[in-house]
């Protein structure tokens, strides 16, 4: 088997396993009617007005993409867990929503080239090899003029990733880069955090 193959099918298993408690986290399931404001308001200020096509890239269980449903957004989301994927089209299923959903590796969405107003990525690009090369990847999904809004982080553990570490390896067709601070932001978490966390917002 390929390096990643063996990553894929580790993802696999792991996302799988987490699918039925995944939720519980508060920007995980966004259950907590201030959590989800706070995601609704960060979106509508840095996306494009709808009904901009989104591609949501390591779904989950699809919260983000059904709140933007919800605002009339085109939305399709991608994720190697066929559990996650699951959870994420029951969810718009009963609210009577309509998302695209597949399962596919982030790292190489099998999508056609710009076809998106916006590719957002939450909490994902950290555990990706080459991240580099995925960016440019992403980037080629992106209609001329598209953004791409990557939620990222540097955790207390050590891992993830910082702003600046984003910012030198996206791709050389970004014209216009802005990074807005969410450690701050406690409704956005359920709570305090004491950790980096960051919207990087880029422009094609």
């Amino acid at each position: 088997m390929t390096a990643n193959s063996d990553r894929l099918n580790e993802a696999r298993a792991v996302w799988d396993a987490e699918a039925a408690v995944f939720d519980e986290q508060p920007d995980h399931g966004l259950h907590d009617p201030r959590v989800r404001t706070a995601w609704i308001n960060l979106l509508k200020t840095v996306l494009p007005p709808a009904p901009a096509t989104v591609l949501d890239i390591g779904c989950g269980t699809g919260s983000l993409s059904l709140v933007l449903a919800e605002l009339s957004y085109a939305v399709t989301g991608i994720d190697y867990s066929p559990k996650m994927i699951a959870a994420a089209e029951a969810k718009v299923t009963a609210a009577q929503l309509a998302v695209t959903f597949e399962i596919m590796d982030a790292a190489f969405p099998q999508l056609p080239p710009q076809q998106f107003d916006v590719v957002m990525c939450r909490h994902v690009l950290w555990t990706l090899p080459e991240q580099q090369q995925v960016l440019q990847r992403w980037a080629n999904l992106l209609k001329p003029g598209g953004k791409m809004l990557l939620v990222e982080g540097r955790w207390f553990t050590g891992a993830g990733l910082r702003a600046s570490e984003v910012m030198a390896v996206l791709p050389p067709a970004i014209t216009t880069v802005s990074v807005r601070d969410l450690s701050d932001q406690p409704d956005l978490w359920g709570g305090p955090i004491s950790d980096e966390r960051f919207a990087l917002i880029a422009t094609l």
